[in-house]
């Protein structure tokens, strides 16, 4: 794959503004979007860099940052840059003037091409035209393998592509399926199988594996049941088409978490409203809202998570969709995902949330510590700082027992003080109560919290006169320097027994 393979592409539109013939023909290895102004940091040697120049403004400072931003790209082994001409009407001079500085390849990008379609174009040329592989004879007929590649650079589904691969076999009965036993795909003259049956079922017959990146758990199989119903290098060049569809989904994937890790980034450096739009958007996520953000102690075991489960828990996350990185993820909640009562969601997410937990929590690695925290919806992009705060205390909050945690179910001042930081709430409780010791005082100022202050009640539950419950408050209030009647003193030495 090279930046002249792209050029070459009538439906893309790109124009080249600058760059040299033996530029052109580097071997790409991928493609990053990114609208921040010093991206190195996010790039890996030989990527295209798409960007919006949502950072460039026009003015004497205009050239130098203009300079930096090429500057970085050239130091981080980019191969070109592709910008877009819909923010600034056009691709700015002080651009091409870098580009050609820093032996950088500049290619425009009109603003009816989206930044997806670009990206998709590199990765679906990277999977490799079927039909072109040289010095070898294929058993798939011609137009079987022409078809394929078809299907594949279209975006089509595992099982449009296997009813496809295997139309030519007549009524074959073919399988693809999970290392769980999860069918994936299968032929129509093919019968279900309960996932518990498929690891017994799938000894019989011919079997072969998708060879494509992924662990042991999450790999695919093919499965024949009867051994003679068709040609082993047939199936063999099938098993290849979907190792190509597997790292094609390999490939976006680790794209969407490169646009996550972006956005997430910007939104916690308080970014200007309209960098944030751009990061919505190469993320794959709409410009408007509502939005939330979930903060997580193992961002990218979320992220592999959420990857793994898409598109198999409807009826649990409909409508939702997400962009993930280190730390968390920002979510889009379309009209299928808002709730009925019109609170504003938080806990009804949160609890969908948790029906779905121990599926994400087994496809985490096992020894990730994950859990949760959701913040408040916000309308808009300029809500997100607040939400990721929000999300950040709740997380604080979720444990071993709730692993999601919802700012919107910290509703008392328990659930809230468990938010909390415990070094913080150490500090504050040994402050508060520490001159008090662990003896018949504090348990005289719990009980008489615990009974609304009143002396008689107190009394009673301590088995004590109520001259002694009176003497033993005063001198709470004197060893604390709180009064008790107070309300705002009361609250103090509450919250700090609760820490």
């Amino acid at each position: 794959m090279h930046v002249l393979d792209l050029l070459q592409s009538d439906n893309l539109g790109l124009t080249l503004l600058w760059g040299e013939q033996a530029l052109l023909g580097q071997e790409v290895s991928g493609v990053t979007a990114t609208d921040l102004e010093d991206p190195s940091r996010f790039l890996g040697p030989g990527e295209l860099v798409l960007s919006g120049l949502v950072w460039w403004r026009p003015g004497a400072s205009a050239a130098a940052r203009t300079d930096r931003f090429v500057a970085a790209l050239a130091g981080a082994g980019a191969r070109a840059l592709l910008a877009g001409e819909e923010t600034h009407g056009g691709v700015p001079e002080e651009l091409v003037t870098a580009c050609r500085a820093h032996r950088m390849p500049l290619v425009a990008v009109p603003a009816q091409t989206s930044f997806r379609a670009v990206t998709e174009a590199v990765y679906l040329r990277q999977w490799g035209d079927l039909s072109r592989r040289p010095t070898r004879h294929f058993a798939l007929p011609e137009n079987v393998r022409s078809e394929l590649s078809r299907l594949l650079e279209g975006g089509a589904g595992p099982a449009e592509l296997l009813d496809r691969a295997c139309a030519h076999l007549g009524r074959l009965p073919c399988y693809l399926l999970t290392a769980s036993g999860r069918t994936v795909a299968r032929t129509p003259s093919a019968p279900a199988i309960p996932a518990q049956r498929a690891a017994s079922a799938a000894k019989g017959g011919v079997s072969l594996g998708v060879e494509a990146e992924g662990s042991p758990y999450d790999a695919w199989l093919l499965h024949v049941p009867d051994a003679d119903a068709a040609p082993p290098r047939v199936l063999h060049e099938i098993a290849e088409v979907f190792a190509q569809y597997r790292d094609g989904l390999t490939r976006r994937a680790a794209a969407r978490r490169d646009a996550g890790r972006d956005l997430l980034a910007l939104v916690a450096a308080e970014a200007e409203p309209d960098l944030l739009g751009a990061a919505l958007q190469a993320a794959g996520l709409p410009a408007g809202g509502p939005y939330r953000v979930l903060a997580a102690t193992d961002g990218d075991a979320l992220a592999e998570a959420l990857g793994h489960l898409e598109g198999h828990l409807e009826g649990h996350l409909t409508g939702l969709r997400w962009a993930a990185g280190p730390g968390g993820a920002v979510l889009y909640e379309g009209p299928d995902g808002d709730d009925s009562t019109g609170t504003g969601g938080t806990a009804d997410l949160t609890d969908r949330l948790r029906t779905v937990w121990p599926l994400l929590r087994a496809c985490a690695d096992p020894g990730a510590d994950l859990r949760l925290g959701v913040g408040a919806r916000t309308a808009s992009a300029d809500g997100l700082r607040a939400s990721l705060c929000q999300a950040r205390f709740a997380l604080t909050a979720a444990d071993a027992v709730v692993a999601v945690r919802g700012v919107e179910q910290l509703d008392t001042l328990t659930e809230l003080l468990s938010g909390v930081p415990p070094e913080v709430r150490g500090v504050f409780g040994t402050r508060t109560l520490g001159s008090l010791g662990d003896g018949m005082l504090r348990e005289t100022l719990e009980v008489f919290l615990a009974n609304n202050c009143s002396w008689t009640r107190t009394a009673e539950a301590l088995h004590l006169h109520v001259n002694t419950v009176h003497y033993r408050i005063e001198r709470v209030e004197a060893l604390t320097g709180r009064d008790l009647s107070r309300l705002d003193h009361k609250l103090d030495l509450y919250a700090a027994l609760r820490c």
